[in-house]
């Protein structure tokens, strides 16, 4: 890989979890075979049907994430919190290609109270009351969407968490659900910040005391024994996608393009772990690395394509 910079690193976050998700959108829930030899494609279809290139629900959510915290609105502020989840509410209105099940919950039952203040606080409280209700709520849709929280805050790990957290509690209310995000946010912060290839385990510190045990098999390698497929749970994905980091790291000229094919070999929620794992991969090896043809290639709502990613990625980070 060649050397990165700060910069490069950042929009490779953004840029490389919506060329994950693309990639691995054809494939989801085996929509179509895939074939290992060939690796990945941008060929479309996939749940949507989407068009060749175009990202799916994964990349659609974290950009209602990005484009507040590239505005002057602190992400983790209350207006800030109000701003994302009435992106949230104007995404699934215009632009939802698919929902998961969880966030169509929580964001449907806001649906008919979505004006004022106070916003953010009537979405969390409603992903909590779901969670009472359920008790399953650990789904991996908030992780999906969490890479540019790690983009607004990179001086300040403990500021960072805490956006994480927070934003995930929009929809999903497990402490699980939240944790995932902690732990992949920071690995991507330092990734960017260091020039090293962080890893989830760089944000135990982060979590709660009394969290730390529910990640014991992260932190003593025992999750390479679990089995990555289904792989809807956050804890799961998470693992899928460190799974295809550790097989991208291996390669010297293709890394992304590698990480981004073992995750879609795992099937099962292909998009969604191929966007969680481009997230992570492209802020290591950097915007550049990443496939020229799927940068040209990956676009999707809100009329966003690859180049319009690494500009709102500089904005962030400005």
């Amino acid at each position: 890989m060649t050397t990165t910079t700060r910069a490069d690193r950042a929009a490779g976050a953004l840029l490389g979890l919506a060329c994950g998700d693309a990639a691995g959108v054809p494939y989801e829930f085996a929509s179509a075979p895939y074939d290992p030899q060939r690796g990945p494609e941008m060929i479309g279809g996939g749940l949507g049907p989407y068009a060749p290139g175009e990202w799916s629900d994964d990349t659609q959510m974290a950009l209602c994430i990005a484009r507040v915290a590239a505005s002057e609105t602190p992400i983790d502020s209350e207006e800030g919190l109000d701003a994302i989840a009435q992106g949230f509410l104007d995404w699934m209105r215009e632009g939802a290609s698919d929902v998961g099940t969880q966030t169509r919950q929580v964001l449907g039952a806001l649906q008919a109270d979505d004006d004022g203040p106070g916003l953010g606080a009537r979405m969390t409280a409603l992903s909590a009351e779901l969670h009472a209700r359920s008790g399953r709520t650990a789904g991996n849709g908030a992780l999906m969407r969490t890479a540019p929280v790690a983009l607004a805050f990179l001086e300040d790990p403990e500021r960072t968490a805490r956006a994480a957290r927070l934003i995930a509690e929009l929809t999903h209310a497990d402490p699980l659900a939240g944790d995932s995000c902690v732990l992949w946010c920071e690995a991507i912060r330092r990734t960017i910040v260091d020039g090293v290839q962080g890893r989830p385990e760089d944000g135990f510190g982060l979590l709660p005391p009394e969290r730390r045990s529910a990640w014991a098999a992260l932190a003593d390698g025992t999750w390479r024994e679990a089995a990555l497929a289904p792989n809807g749970f956050t804890v799961t994905a998470l693992y899928a996608a460190l799974r295809s980091i550790e097989r991208a790291s291996a390669a010297r000229d293709s890394a992304f393009r590698t990480g981004i094919a073992a995750a879609v070999a795992l099937g099962d929620d292909t998009d969604t772990i191929a966007a969680i794992t481009g997230s992570l991969l492209g802020a290591w090896t950097g915007a550049e690395e990443i496939p020229a043809q799927w940068v040209d290639a990956v676009h999707g709502w809100p009329g966003e394509d690859g180049p319009g990613l690494v500009e709102l990625a500089y904005a962030i980070t400005r």
